[in-house]
């Protein structure tokens, strides 16, 4: 009976192990029944809060997503696109010159997709899970070209996975309304612009810690020097105390003490007779 049912327990563990096994296979895939696998890959979906999938938003992640921050401009009075070259990149330099004071800056990704949920999202992701928190806390609220900004937590880490192949390649079938990330192109002056952000953020972080070291030294020096000092001022105190508890001679009785030594040097004892 004993070993048939520690057989019967060996068997249940290992069917709980397979399944969850499973269970983290198929997270955020297709597959997965529960979760819905567009919000865990690119932090939108465009059901919205109608999705019949769970939404796990993340408390506190490395990326934080400002939707609708980015808008081109409007077109011209012919109806045709105009070139927002200018104006993306002004845009790019003002999100890096605000968002660096919040800590070391490793990503910033602009879509360009169509869909309602995806139109000029911007992602931003930060080294640290910390300072993501402070810059989240800082955007949301604030107004940004007349709108107001919501900034939020995003599952996404990786945006090799979120965007769409096809569309690097050029033939996405879909196109603005595809589900996956269209990245807008980054010039390479404004990846420079990212990597000296980052860059100052560091010098900035280690001359900061370098002088709380030094503070901490200066403090540690001056408390032992006090100390010593203190001890000096003691000992000089204790000895200048002792001094003046010495009772002060008068000169008539130190010239009468020198006339006695006089005496006793002046007299010699008489030798020795041997006997």
């Amino acid at each position: 009976y004993q070993r048939r049912v520690h057989g019967e327990f060996k068997s249940f563990v290992k069917k709980k192990k397979n399944m969850a096994d499973h269970l983290a296979r198929i997270f955020g895939t297709e597959e997965d029944k529960i979760n819905c696998p567009f919000y865990y890959k690119i932090g939108a979906c465009r059901h919205g809060d109608r999705c019949s999938r769970t939404h796990l938003r993340p408390t506190l992640a490395q990326t934080i997503l400002v939707p609708h921050m980015y808008l081109p401009p409007p077109p011209g009075p012919d109806g045709q696109t105009v070139d927002d070259k200018d104006h993306f990149e002004d845009f790019f330099y003002e999100i890096v010159d605000e968002l660096k004071k919040y800590g070391e800056l490793e990503e910033i990704v602009i879509v360009q997709n169509m869909g309602d949920h995806m139109f000029g999202n911007c992602y931003i992701r930060f080294k640290e899970e910390e300072q993501a928190a402070a810059a989240l806390a800082s955007i949301t609220g604030r107004f940004y070209a007349g709108r107001t900004l919501h900034a939020e937590f995003s599952p996404v880490s990786d945006f090799r996975e979120a965007r769409c192949r096809q569309y690097d390649e050029g033939n996405c079938a879909r196109g603005g309304y595809c589900n996956f990330m269209h990245l807008r192109a980054i010039p390479r002056k404004l990846k420079d612009e990212l990597k000296y952000a980052a860059k100052d953020w560091r010098r900035s972080h280690r001359s900061k810690s370098r002088s709380r070291s030094r503070d901490k030294s200066r403090k540690k020096k001056s408390r032992s020097g006090s100390r010593d000092r203190s001890h000096k001022n003691r000992s000089r105190s204790r000895s200048r105390s002792n001094k003046k508890d010495l009772p002060r001679s008068s000169s008539e009785e130190r010239r009468a003490m020198i006339a006695s030594w006089n005496k006793e040097k002046d007299i010699v004892p008489p030798p020795s007779v041997p006997q």
